[in-house]
């Protein structure tokens, strides 16, 4: 199956999904079994279905043809090249291609000059008004062509504003531009690139991240601790008569390759591989240059020999174009497009069903057990009117009396209930007092002072390192917070289930092991890129703390601000079946108590209550019967798997 009928099938899978949980959320509203919470949740699932994205960066160096594979790859049905791609630079700026159908097909273009200001990219996406915005014609390409090449568009600047904007100058290894005869630098004109074009692989969730060379990365804060660890597939071009150059390591060692871990969704192509093509030569001959260069790239970049794919970009663009199936198949172009379709999708989907069904089983078991607590309750009051057939008035007194007992049993076992909320809310607040914004937001001001006072590189290392070190503490406290609201819910639910025969099974656990994992990785990368002896002896000081609060405690708080949140909805999750069993129960109870003293004050007849409330029965079997047909065409959807489909379709 090709990249784009993957994409297809995914994009549909996610659209059978979504209606199956809104045929889910529906059938709960019917039946009177939602409330607030609950409709709240899954409406935050259908967002994040409805909202999800496919992202896969390009990075190279420039003249590696990396616009060519895009346009090769995911445009060639266009019949025309999307991404200019000509000799030379042609992405100066960091490019987004997606498709937002709220907006007109256009180009917005961040200014490079917000670099001044300390907002990231991510900061200025809320603030339409900042970008320049280019309309495209997606009638002509001719048009289209001309409005692209704004991406390209460069301007030229003092040393001292190219300085400021993130632009070194001089010829050390740290510039990244040249002062040129005039006394200027060439900068680029732009910031970052969004360009919203209707192309159906976009239509369907596809982010194409195209990032320009070694320099503009090292620029772009954002784009180095966030945007590309963030995406699916990172997409490592060379060029095949070059191999590995010195620029080339310096990307793939500080900004792709991941620490310790072979990360999946690495891939390196080995690109222009007709520049290795010699009439002169036999084919096996060929084959075997291509191949020692490919086996020299893994060998220099660690990686499997496997995970480096030659090809030609252009040849692919011009062999899909023509219908010329013998180039296509030498351009080797299909090998690479086969490993994105069916590691790459099959993978985001895994991670989609797996998140979802969490979310879903969590919702869906709450639901059925307070059916099933509902239709125990009522065969239970059954159960007593019937033994009441043929007794006398004081048997009625005695099972009146028998209720009474237990209601008041389970009313003095919510003073427990009342009490384990007020502990569970005291364990709330301790939890936020050390994994909330406050808390980060007063260790980030207290680092900013330890580094504005510094006086010696030794300082600013070691204030750097405590904000880490006072982060993960933090979050050690956070756990042990969430072990113990873990321990006492699952003591409570047990107590409750035990005494009251609620059935409220274990209560869902909680990890902040993603949190930990980015602190992990935000660190490594400070100590590599900011926290060096080099880094420290020749920037400024001032410099050096500006970078690593733009840079790296900004990424730092929002890893906090997300297991912020995700704490927040465990909490909500875990007390909501408590919550909803006492109450169905102190219902329940109320029920049976009302139901037998009306049949004590003779205003039921016994046999008239009893078949009602056999009718309710029957209307309960079928509710719970029609939740778990609802609930398994959800499941059949969550276990669906394109890439299975598509090896029956092929077979």
């Amino acid at each position: 199956m090709t990249l784009a009928k993957q994409l297809a099938a995914y994009s549909e899978w996610r659209t059978e999904l979504s209606a199956n949980l809104e045929l889910f959320r529906r059938w709960l509203g019917d039946n009177d079994l939602s409330d607030a919470q609950t409709d709240l949740r899954i409406g935050q699932l259908l967002d994040k279905l409805r909202e999800d994205r496919l992202h896969v960066a390009f990075v190279a160096e420039f003249s590696r043809g990396k616009s060519e594979l895009i346009n090769a790859i995911f445009f060639a049905d266009y019949g025309s090249r999307i991404l200019p791609s000509t000799a030379g630079r042609t992405t100066m700026c960091p490019t987004e291609l997606m498709y937002d159908p709220a907006k007109p097909p256009r180009i917005e273009l961040l200014p490079i000059r917000t670099r001044e200001t300390s907002a990231g990219i991510s900061e200025y996406k809320r603030f339409p008004a900042e970008w320049n915005v280019v309309p495209l014609d997606t009638s002509s390409a001719e048009s289209m062509q001309a409005a692209l090449r704004s991406v390209s568009e460069v301007t030229r600047v003092s040393p001292e504003e190219a300085e400021k904007l993130g632009f070194p100058t001089g010829e050390g290894e740290a510039a990244a531009a040249r002062v040129g005869a005039d006394g200027t630098v060439e900068i680029p004109l732009w910031r970052h690139a969004i360009i919203n074009f209707p192309h159906p692989l976009l239509q369907q969730g596809l982010v194409i991240l195209d990032t320009p060379g070694l320099n503009a990365i090292g620029t772009e804060p954002e784009l180095t601790l966030s945007l590309l660890p963030n995406a699916h597939a990172v997409i490592f071009i060379l060029a095949a008569d070059a191999g590995v150059t010195q620029s080339d390591l310096s990307i793939w060692n500080g900004h792709i390759r991941a620490p310790g871990e072979r990360k999946s969704g690495r891939i390196v192509v080995l690109n222009k591989i007709d520049s290795l093509w010699d009439e002169l030569r036999s084919q096996d001959e060929i084959d075997e240059e291509i191949a020692k260069q490919a086996r020299s790239c893994a060998w220099t970049l660690d990686i499997p020999t496997e995970q480096v794919f030659p090809i030609s970009a252009q040849k692919g663009l011009v062999a899909k174009i023509n219908g010329d199936e013998a180039l296509l198949a030498r351009s080797r172009l299909p090998a690479l497009e086969y490993a994105l379709s069916e590691e790459l999708i099959p993978a985001k989907q895994q991670i989609v069903a797996d998140n979802t069904e969490v979310e879903f089983a969590d919702i869906y078991v709450r639901m059925r057990r307070l059916l099933e607590s509902r239709l125990a309750g009522l065969r239970e009051q059954l159960g007593e009117l019937n033994e009441l057939r043929g007794k006398n008035k004081g048997v009625v007194e005695y099972m009146m009396g028998k209720i009474r007992v237990e209601k008041d049993e389970f009313e003095a076992g919510l003073q427990r209930y009342y009490a384990v909320r007020s502990v569970f809310s005291q364990l709330t607040n301790r939890l936020f007092s050390h994994l909330g914004i406050n808390a980060q937001r007063a260790l980030i001001t207290e680092t900013r002072e330890k580094m504005a006072d510094a006086t010696f590189s030794k300082t600013l290392s070691d204030a750097m390192k405590t904000f880490f070190a006072a982060s993960r503490q933090n979050l050690r406290k956070s756990d042990a917070d969430i072990t113990e609201i873990l321990s006492m819910m699952e003591a409570i639910y047990k107590r409750f289930s035990v005494e009251h025969g609620l059935k409220l099974g274990t209560p869902t656990g909680f990890s902040l092991m993603r949190c930990q994992k980015e602190i992990d990785r935000l660190e490594h990368w400070c100590d590599t890129h900011l926290n060096t002896v080099f880094q420290l002896v020749t920037i400024e000081k001032h410099k050096v703390t500006q970078k690593f609060f733009e840079e790296v405690a900004l990424q730092v708080r929002r890893a906090f601000d997300r297991a912020n949140q995700d704490a927040e909805a465990w909490l909500k999750a875990i007390m909501a079946p408590m919550e909803t069993q006492v109450r169905e129960h102190q219902i329940q109870l109320k029920r049976r108590l009302e139901s037998i003293k009306r049949i004590h004050q003779a205003t039921d007849t016994l046999e008239d209550r009893i078949n009602e409330l056999a009718q309710v029965e029957d209307s309960l079997v079928a509710q719970i019967r029609s939740i778990a047909n609802v609930g398994l065409s959800v499941q059949r959807a969550l276990q669906k798997r394109i890439h299975e489909e598509s090896q029956r379709n092929a077979a």
